[in-house]
């Protein structure tokens, strides 16, 4: 599998249910780098690099997220692998 990088904004009710904190176990479980944060729209914003499985198995659970969440959609665009992560964090 090709290493990639994927971006994505999450929309529903995705924010005050710990889909950050979520995200991010989830990321790190998988062995992804990147970082996820609030929009200021309600919206919840990723980007994650990693094994393109790895990242379609993110993407899949951010088309859930938590048990508290309604996720209603995930618009995401892949691009060419950066290296630009050390790990997967959240951030302001």
């Amino acid at each position: 599998m090709a290493t990639k990088q994927l971006q994505g904004v999450v929309r529903g009710r995705v924010q005050g249910v710990f889909f950050r904190a979520s995200m991010q176990r989830e990321a790190k479980r998988l062995g992804v780098s990147g970082w996820v944060r609030n929009q200021s729209d309600g919206s919840v914003e990723f980007v994650a690099e990693g094994e393109e499985d790895k990242l379609r198995e993110l993407l899949s659970w951010a088309g859930r997220g938590p048990s508290a969440a309604r996720v209603e959609r995930v618009d995401t665009r892949w691009r060419g692998y950066q290296g630009d992560f050390v790990d997967f964090r959240i951030i302001d």
